[in-house]
């Protein structure tokens, strides 16, 4: 029986060669005003929005919908992958511009706008997770990193799509890639995708994969 999920799209911003952050995970502003733009109304379309904790402990995210960018504003649910329940307090995504779950390993506990949900052991089973959030009404889910987390997706065969906006600008070293993780160790094990599109935006290029 097929497994019932939502229709999961990734969406990133990356250097040329493939990097989302400085070294040492240090949040550097990728994308150009138009690829902002493209983002929120993206965030508008969804149910909700999927983060891993280190994004929240790089980032501090808000992960709302801006009302400059779209016509209504939908605020989506902020889902954050924490299994320690290791998020500060006084995170952007604690505080009540959107409902926020957090998803753990360890317990579950519900007060105000924050919901805490338990779902793994080791971690976060996300196969169990899509079927949790389908079945509260979450049809469409993006999901923006970090790097192990999307890797995580595209290893559980989880994802539909995934759309990438290329700045013309290289970073190098050891700088966090799109996808980090385990990643792949033989040929057998690679993950391939075919490119659905390709479109200018501003001074970067957005890529449109879907999974082979």
């Amino acid at each position: 029986m097929k497994m019932k999920k939502p229709y999961v799209v990734v969406n990133c911003a990356s250097s040329i060669d493939g990097k989302i952050a400085l070294p040492g995970k240090k949040p550097l502003k990728i994308s150009n005003e138009e690829d902002v733009a493209r983002v929120h109304k993206l965030r508008n379309e969804c149910d909700a929005i999927l983060v891993g904790i280190e994004t929240i402990l790089a980032d501090n995210p808000k992960l709302t919908v801006k009302a400059k960018y779209v016509d209504k504003v939908r605020q989506p649910i902020r889902i954050v992958l924490d299994s320690e329940l290791r998020i500060p307090e006084d995170a952007e995504v604690m505080k009540p511009n959107a409902k926020t779950i957090i998803v753990t390993t360890c317990k579950e506990f519900k007060k105000g706008h924050v919901e805490v949900i338990k779902c793994g052991n080791d971690k976060v089973d996300l196969k169990r997770l899509m079927e949790i959030l389908y079945d509260r009404g979450i049809k469409k889910l993006l999901v923006e990193g970090g790097s192990t987390v999307i890797w995580e997706f595209l290893e559980n065969k989880l994802v539909d799509e995934m759309m990438v906006f290329y700045s013309p600008i290289i970073i190098g070293n050891n700088a966090p890639t799109i996808a980090g993780g385990e990643g792949a160790k033989s040929e057998e094990e690679l993950i391939k995708m075919e490119i659905k599109s390709i479109e200018r935006i501003g001074n970067g290029c957005l890529v449109k994969f879907i999974p082979k």
